[in-house]
C-alpha cells in the first residue's frame, strides 16, 4: 500500500501532526464563538443507532427536528437524521423540512461482516426507502488482512448499487465510507484506507462507527484531512470529511472544525463537505451558546 502514499505524495509526519494539533488545541478558546457553534450544529448528522430504537422513538426524534425551527428560530437545522436502514422510510415520511437529509447506516453496519450480496441489498433497500445518504464501513476483514482489492471491490459494488437505484428514482445519493480509524491504529493505515476509499468513489470519508473502544481522534482527523487535500490536489475532486464517535462537547466540535479549516480551508466547513455524526452534541452546543443547560434532543 506504500504505492498509494507515493501516488499522492503524502507521508504522515507524526511529530509535525502532534505539534500542529497542540497549536490548534491551544487556540480553541480564541476561535470559539456563537457563530462557530451554530455552524457546528448545521453540519450535524443527528444520530440514533441503538438496539432499542423503535418506530416510535425515531419518529419522536424527527418530531423534535420538525419543531426545532419554531422553538429556536435563530438556530440552523441539522444536516440530516441518521438511523439504521430499516428506519429510513420512517424518517423520510416524518420529516417536515426536506432540506434535512435522511442518512442510513448500511452495508451491515457496524462490522461490515457479512456476504457482499447482503451488504449491497441493504444499500439498495435503504435508497429505495428514502435515504439521501448512505454510510457504509470499510471491509476491515479484507483491509487488515492485506486483501486491498477485495476491500476496494466491496466499496465499488455498494457505490454502484447506490447509484443505480438513485438513478432509477431520479435522485443522487451521497456515499460515506467509515474507516474505523481506531482499529486501523497507525497514521499510515489511516492514510492508505482514506485514499483507497476515495479512489472507489466515496463522497465522504468518516472516522468511526462509534461502536468500538477508540473512535474519532484529532490525529485520525488530521491525517484524513491531509489525505483529502492531497487527493484533491491530484484529482481535482472534493471529498468530504465526517467525524463521528465520542464527539459530545462543544470543545470537541470546535477542535474538529479547526482541524478541517486549518488543513482544507473555509470552503470545506459547510455541510456539503463536513459532517459530525452525533447523538449528544446538539444539547452541548446549545448549552454553550445559551450559557445554560439545554436539553432539547
Amino acid at each position: 500500500m506504500e504505492a498509494l502514499l507515493e501516488k499522492y505524495g503524502y507521508t504522515p509526519d507524526k511529530e509535525k501532526i502532534a505539534k500542529r494539533l497542540d497549536a490548534i488545541a491551544a487556540n480553541i478558546d480564541n476561535v470559539t464563538s456563537p457563530a462557530i457553534l451554530k455552524d457546528c450544529m448545521s453540519i450535524m448528522d443527528l444520530t440514533t443507532l441503538r438496539s432499542e430504537d423503535t418506530v416510535a422513538s425515531v419518529t419522536k426524534l424527527v418530531g423534535k427536528v420538525n419543531s426545532f425551527a419554531e422553538d429556536f428560530p435563530e438556530y440552523p437545522l441539522p444536516a440530516s437524521v441518521c438511523v439504521f436502514s430499516n428506519f429510513a422510510s420512517v424518517v423520510r415520511d416524518a420529516l417536515a423540512d426536506k432540506s434535512v437529509h435522511v442518512t442510513a447506516v448500511s452495508g451491515c453496519f457496524p462490522t461490515s461482516q457479512s456476504f457482499l450480496e447482503v451488504k449491497v441489498k441493504e444499500c439498495e433497500l435503504a435508497v429505495e426507502n428514502g435515504a439521501d445518504e448512505i454510510d457504509i464501513v470499510l471491509a476491515l476483514n479484507s483491509f487488515m488482512a492485506g486483501d486491498f482489492e477485495q476491500a476496494r471491490s466491496e466499496i465499488r459494488a455498494m457505490r454502484g448499487a447506490v447509484d443505480d437505484v438513485a438513478a432509477r428514482l431520479g435522485r443522487k445519493v451521497v456515499l460515506k465510507v467509515i474507516l474505523e480509524t481506531g482499529l486501523l491504529v497507525t497514521p499510515e493505515n489511516i492514510a492508505n484506507a482514506s485514499f483507497l476509499a476515495m479512489e472507489e468513489g466515496a463522497d465522504f470519508i468518516k472516522t468511526s462507527t462509534g461502536k468500538v473502544s477508540v473512535n474519532a481522534t484529532p490525529m485520525a482527523a488530521f491525517v484524513m484531512c491531509e489525505c483529502i487535500k492531497a487527493f484533491y490536489g491530484k484529482t481535482g475532486r472534493k471529498v468530504g470529511f465526517k467525524a463521528a464517535g465520542g464527539i459530545s462537547t462543544a470543545k470537541d466540535a470546535v477542535g474538529y472544525h479547526s482541524i478541517v479549516k486549518t488543513i482544507l480551508g473555509e470552503e470545506w466547513t459547510g455541510k456539503d463537505l463536513f459532517r459530525f455524526g452525533v447523538s449528544r452534541l446538539a444539547n452541548s452546543l446549545m448549552s454553550a451558546i445559551e450559557q445554560k443547560t439545554v436539553v432539547y434532543f
